[in-house]
């Protein structure tokens, strides 16, 4: 069965912007979709996050894909370190320092010694989805990511702020168009 795993971000929940549409989508599909709940902004290290995402690994297979939002992304890229995947989704990703107002709580994740071989080893494809006017991740995060991920697509969105709901995102068709490419 095609399993997808929804990961979001910096004080996020599995009820905000475009998850529970996505999720909504992807059923219609024959889709099993997974959105965790991680400990956020209090606990929020790349550890607790491993640890909580512990009992949704079993739901992992030859069809499944991960998609992050903002820091669901270097989340997710840790998580496909050590599973395969048949496609990663990052939506306003990133890795590294990103200079916005989050930075300090995001360390863990974001100055993590990534394993890009195994990474591009475990996952067929990568989308990489930014925006020209993210408030808080810069563009070239997204050309940084697509230099590390080697069988990637970047799209730029014009206009598309951080991907969430105060930038008008509790609906987005360009993922879910990408996603049915997968397969």
């Amino acid at each position: 069965m095609k399993t997808a795993f929804i990961i979001h971000g910096v004080g996020g929940t599995p009820q905000e912007n475009w998850f529970p549409w996505l999720k909504e989508e992807l059923e219609k599909i024959s889709y099993q979709v997974f959105i965790p709940q991680f400990p956020t902004p209090e606990g929020q290290t790349l550890d607790n996050w491993l640890a909580t995402f512990k009992e949704y690994e079993k739901n992992i297979n030859a069809e499944s894909i991960i998609i992050g939002h903002s820091l669901g992304t270097p989340f997710a890229l840790a998580v496909a370190e050590n599973n395969k995947f048949k496609a990663a989704f990052s939506v306003a990703g990133f890795v590294g320092l990103t200079g916005n107002i989050f930075e300090e709580g995001m360390k863990t994740f974001t100055l993590h010694d990534f394993d890009w071989q195994k990474i591009n080893a475990n996952c067929e494809k990568f989308f990489i989805f930014d925006s020209d006017n993210d408030p808080y991740v810069k563009p070239e995060k997204g050309e940084q990511l697509k230099t590390y991920l080697k069988n990637s697509e970047r799209i730029t969105v014009p206009g598309a702020g951080h991907f969430n709901e105060s930038a008008g995102y509790t609906k987005f068709p360009l993922i879910l168009e990408k996603i049915k490419t997968v397969f």
